[in-house]
């Protein structure tokens, strides 16, 4: 003996599907990424502090993307903003320059640095078959007393 509840005759007791993509939790995710990043963005942008010396030079225009090297007080090289070997520095900089060796090079150097390892630098630049060399400097006008 069985009874038969909450239906009648023709009655299809079968679910419907949903041809329907549930977007809210992608949206959810999104927006979090999207918090994340602007958060995270302002971080990325790292300066290497150097105390550079004053120059009295008329300041010359400057390429859209230079290439700095620099020489930090403890006689480490970056090139941009990353902290390079001294024996990787050719490769880094036909990396950098797309292998135009014709392209100037800006070097600047902390105050603290002597001029014999500020040329050492340079020769490692000239070895590498870079002869464009700018030195860069703070303008003596606009520098701090």
């Amino acid at each position: 003996m069985a009874i038969r509840l909450g239906g009648g005759a023709g009655r299809d007791d079968d679910l419907v599907e949903a041809h329907e993509i549930n977007v809210t939790p992608f949206i959810d995710v999104m927006l979090v990424l999207l918090i994340v990043f602007m958060v995270a963005a302002p971080l990325a942008t790292v300066d290497i502090g150097v105390d550079l010396p004053a120059s009295a030079a008329q300041p010359q225009k400057r390429p859209d993307q230079p290439v700095f090297v620099t020489v930090k007080p403890d006689l480490s090289l970056a090139v941009g903003e990353d902290v390079i070997a001294r024996d990787a520095l050719g490769e880094t900089l036909a990396t950098a320059t797309k292998g135009n060796k014709d392209e100037r090079i800006f070097l600047r150097a902390d105050k603290v640095v002597s001029y014999g390892d500020l040329m050492e630098v340079m020769n490692l630049l000239r070895d590498a078959g870079y002869l464009k060399i700018a030195l860069v400097g703070l303008d003596a006008r606009s520098a701090p007393q």
